[in-house]
This record gives structure tokens, C-alpha cells and sequence, in this order.
């Protein structure tokens, strides 16, 4: 079974009924069938504001693609060193 995706808007209400009308995590997320960890979750991150939390979203877009550029080099330098090991073992 698939956990299904829900928009932004739905987050955020889920999030402004614990934090601005004090319902339980517990509660609310029974009442919308979901699980607590992550209502939790969307309350650490729909509680700040929205401009913080756009930044914060293209940090971790950026953080992710340096990742993959990192281990894509990274996999291309291990190819060369064996290739030049390769090379210098036929030549000497």
C-alpha cells in the first residue's frame, strides 16, 4: 500500500490546527488518518515561515545535486587512476 501524497495546503491547515488551535498531534492525526511521526514532521516544517522554509528547500535541492556531481567525479577520477595504472603497467 502506497502512502498517498497530500498538497501544501493540506499540510499547513493540518499544521495551524496543533500549533494555533492547540489540538493534540495525537488527534489530528487520527482524524485524517494519517500517522504521528509524520504530522510531527510537517510540524517542524510548516511552522516556520514560508520564506525561511523555501530557502531551507533550495539549500537541500542544492545540497542533493552537489552530492551526485561529488560522486559522479568521484567515479570518474577512480576510472583514470585505473586507466593510468593500466597504461603504465604495458608501457614499463
Amino acid at each position: 500500500m502506497s502512502n498517498p501524497r497530500y498538497p501544501d495546503e493540506f499540510k499547513i491547515e493540518a499544521v495551524r490546527q496543533v500549533t494555533e488551535r492547540g489540538i493534540p498531534v495525537a488527534e489530528v492525526a487520527a482524524r485524517l488518518g494519517m500517522s504521528t511521526h509524520s504530522l510531527y514532521a510537517w510540524v517542524k516544517r510548516y511552522s516556520k515561515p514560508e520564506k525561511q522554509r523555501v530557502q531551507e528547500d533550495d539549500q537541500q535541492a542544492e545540497l542533493r545535486r552537489l552530492r551526485a556531481e561529488l560522486k559522479r567525479v568521484t567515479e570518474e577520477r577512480d576510472t583514470l587512476k585505473k586507466a593510468a595504472a593500466y597504461f603504465a603497467k604495458e608501457c614499463g
